[in-house]
């Protein structure tokens, strides 16, 4: 028999030590007290997880514990949520919403004076990374009683709910948010127990002791630790799982019917963020481009029903048309990389070798497998890769890996425009900001449809596919289902009776 390839052989060791360590100690997840709960993450995920979006721990602990006016439910539907109802008016311009009834941590009431201020806070934040987005035309923010408060725009913008129940619209103060969970924490672990039904408005018994079985126990810890405390049955779910740590669960020996994956959209890519005389070239972005073999990644990730691409759109949303197709889209592999290598072969003569395109990737396996991938098809074409860190800000390419939190193109389009420092068309930029200003749907969709066409063209991104979202999920757990938001709200989720 063959050896085993060194990467899965350091998978196994490092799975085999850390089941070692879980052997040692912790809670499981058999017993009727709380639901345990991993999440991929970091500590500062739940410490500051404003600041480390969107990773998916930080968004986890900011809808377990700070909720916006709505939020999605585990179907990723919209339903109420600080806000217990709210009407539209005025042909969409008008957005009224009746806050239930709250506290915040130090007991004092929720306001809608203090909703909001706070929600203004929220929605200014947003512009920066998506100034082209629905939050783009709301004029204020109006507190008009004590429990209502009007979100007036300037024009309708038929995604703002789906805006406001993503996470990082959470209304929470600096003691912490209004639920529906409390947190504390103990050691590595977070307790979160259903805030004080006596600040809700159902009518229960203030004096019932909450069960045990409501209260959750949260970590967030990497990918490899999450495996196994699941596989020996000391976290009941596992939630945050993405691409790059997807090659774990072979060699951990999970059940493949405890794997669940989201029907996600969104951008998995590479967005070209160097300048320089390489990157400038557009025939050298186009280059890079076509040269990636987008059919290799489905045998690195053989996920049913995941998808790559070679566009920028995963489908025509708000576009009025289809997503439009790469000028090479109908040509063969060999045929692109033919292409790629006379436009190299014609850069060199003007410019001499290039430097090594820097390549910015997570850490994981997923994501050496698709260096790997990377580094292969660039040589194709004569040109050299050095994977570097995320955080490395002269990064030539760097990952993007994000769920869409609304169904437009405006989102896509935005977040590789220039307000978010990629290798930008000043034209398509227009466009978008011409869309944002338009008064009717026609004239914005169609300056949507010519951003989207001048974007495709500029390759300024590099679309690999969809995103992966995957979750673990013990057969003892109800409430679990498939998002297309890769959202899982932890108070929907209950154990099943032995």
């Amino acid at each position: 028999m063959s050896a085993r390839p060194a990467p899965l052989r350091r998978h196994r060791s490092l799975i085999a030590a850390l089941a070692a360590l879980l052997a040692i100690g912790g809670c499981s997840s058999k017993s009727s007290g709380p639901v345990v709960v991993s999440v991929v993450g970091d500590r500062e995920d739940v410490t500051k997880p404003l600041q480390q979006l969107p990773d998916p721990a930080a968004k986890l602990i900011l809808e377990a514990t700070a909720q916006g006016l709505v939020a999605f439910d585990a179907s990723g539907e919209i339903l109420p949520a600080l806000a217990q109802r709210w009407i539209v008016e005025d042909d969409g311009r008008s957005y009224i919403f009746r806050l239930r009834r709250a506290f915040w941590p130090d007991g004092t009431r929720v306001t809608a004076r203090d909703v909001a201020r706070m929600l203004l806070s929220r929605i200014v934040a947003q512009r920066r990374l998506d100034p082209d987005g629905p939050l783009d035309a709301v004029q204020s923010v109006v507190p008009m009683t004590g429990e209502v408060i009007e979100i007036k725009l300037a024009v309708a913008r038929p995604f703002l709910l789906q805006m406001l129940a993503q996470p990082q619209m959470a209304i929470l103060s600096r003691e912490g948010g209004t639920g529906p969970y409390r947190r504390a924490q103990q050691g590595e672990a977070l307790f979160l127990t259903p805030i004080d039904r006596a600040t809700s408005d159902e009518d229960v018994d203030e004096d019932e002791p909450i069960p045990p079985s409501q209260t959750r126990v949260l970590r967030a810890e990497n990918a490899a630790l999450a495996i196994i405390r699941f596989r020996e049955e000391r976290a009941a779910l596992v939630l945050g799982g993405r691409f790059v740590d997807l090659p774990l669960l072979l060699p951990a020996g999970v059940e493949r019917d405890a794997v669940r994956t989201d029907p996600v959209q969104g951008m998995l890519g590479l967005a070209v963020t160097g300048r320089g005389k390489l990157l400038n070239d557009d025939y050298v972005r186009a280059a890079i481009n076509m040269t990636i073999d987008r059919s290799a990644l489905s045998a690195l990730f053989p996920l049913g029903g995941w998808a790559t691409s070679e566009q920028i759109l995963p489908s025509a949303l708000d576009l009025g048309r289809s997503p439009t197709a790469p000028a090479w889209a109908g040509q063969t592999i060999d045929e692109r990389r033919a292409l790629g290598n006379a436009t190299m072969t014609r850069w060199r003569a003007d410019n001499g070798d290039p430097a090594p395109l820097r390549i910015a990737l997570p850490q994981g396996p997923g994501a050496t497998l698709i260096f790997g991938l990377l580094r292969r098809d660039l040589a194709a074409i004569g040109l050299t890769a050095q994977r570097v860190p995320m955080k490395q800000k002269d990064a030539d390419l760097r990952l993007i890996d994000e769920v869409a939190p609304y169904d437009s193109a405006l989102w896509y389009l935005g977040r590789i425009g220039c307000a978010r420092a990629v290798h930008c068309s000043d034209a398509a930029d227009a466009e978008l900001q011409a869309a944002s200003l338009a008064s009717d749907s026609a004239n914005r969709i169609a300056h949507i449809a010519q951003a989207e066409a001048l974007m495709q063209a500029h390759n300024g991104y590099i679309a690999l596919g969809a995103p992966i979202r995957w979750s673990l999920v013990s057969k003892r757990l109800n409430g679990f289902q498939s998002s297309r938001r890769a959202r899982h709200p932890l108070n929907h989720l209950f154990r099943r009776p032995n």
